[in-house]
């Protein structure tokens, strides 16, 4: 495990997390626990939506950004929040003119990102997510939160990914050409950028953030360079003008992506410089 990641996510996470739960929490909380402790209403929220093109569009509510392409073929998703929004983004998805969500990418394994597999995996929908993702969705486990832990559930083989790959994978769809990349660990080691050529827009799930600070899951493998890896790689495959739709927080530009990879190395820097001194996470200089 890289101890610079470590400590740059204790940092990174202790500075800007809005968790409201004791830094001392020990114990992995459950899902009830820890939507209690984000402050999450599902019942209350609603799913608002955002045109980036004729086809594509953003859905927020509870989670993590989705995006969503539109056409001839069919209804694709990236990413997919929680199972008590599902009826919501199925309602969102049909008022813009589509039907059954025929096909859902899971950038990463995280829970906010991916538990709507529960619903989508058993009725029908093609589940696509790296190697990696699948790995960590069928065994689950503990995910580090800084000041919290919760317990992330082994997902059953109906809601696991049914389509993965390694490096790369292209899909044809709606007219459009998609690319899903994976271009190292990053905020986890299973993270997926979702291109769409034509549209020339990506989303980039937790590897961007545009909300806060980063969070680097590094007990799942997520490293500091890698992100800044992953940012700088996805910024060289758009044009300009493109569209960069993060994991959470508005829909933004190639601007705030390069502001974020400086933002990174900005942190790296200091932080290593930190480390060489001898401070540690509990050190008063960190924030």
């Amino acid at each position: 495990m890289n101890k610079l990641a470590i400590l740059l996510s204790a940092t990174i996470t202790l500075c800007s997390s809005a968790l409201a739960v004791a830094a001392n929490q020990s114990e992995p909380l459950n899902l009830d626990e820890l939507t209690t402790a984000f402050g999450w209403d599902m019942d209350a929220t609603a799913i608002t939506t955002e045109k980036v093109t004729d086809n594509l569009y953003v859905l927020f509510g509870v989670g993590g950004n989705i995006g969503v392409s539109i056409g001839s073929d069919g209804v694709l998703i990236v990413d997919n929040q929680f199972p008590n929004m599902m009826s919501k983004i199925d309602a969102a998805v049909k008022k813009l003119g589509g039907d059954n969500i025929d096909l859902a990418v899971n950038t990463h394994w995280h829970f906010d990102h991916a538990e709507g597999n529960l619903v989508l995996g058993p009725r029908g929908t093609i589940l696509i997510a790296h190697s990696n993702a699948r790995a960590n969705m069928a065994k689950g486990g503990i995910i580090n939160l800084v000041q919290s832990k919760y317990r992330q559930q082994p997902y059953p083989d109906k809601a696991l990914p049914v389509l993965t790959y390694d490096s790369g994978m292209q899909l044809y769809y709606n007219n459009e050409i998609i690319d899903i990349r994976h271009f190292s660990p990053a905020h986890t080691t299973g993270d997926s950028a979702v291109i769409f050529r034509k549209q020339n827009a990506a989303h980039l799930g937790d590897v961007f953030n545009n909300s806060g600070y980063p969070f680097i899951d590094a007990d799942s493998g997520g490293d500091i360079d890698g992100m800044i890896t992953f940012c700088a790689q996805t910024l060289a495959q758009m044009k300009q003008g493109a569209t960069v739709i993060p994991g959470h927080g508005p829909i933004t530009d190639l601007k705030a992506l390069e502001d974020y990879i400086r933002m990174l190395e900005a942190i790296r820097g200091r932080v290593s410089n930190m480390m060489d001194e001898g401070m540690t996470n509990g050190g008063s200089r960190l924030c």
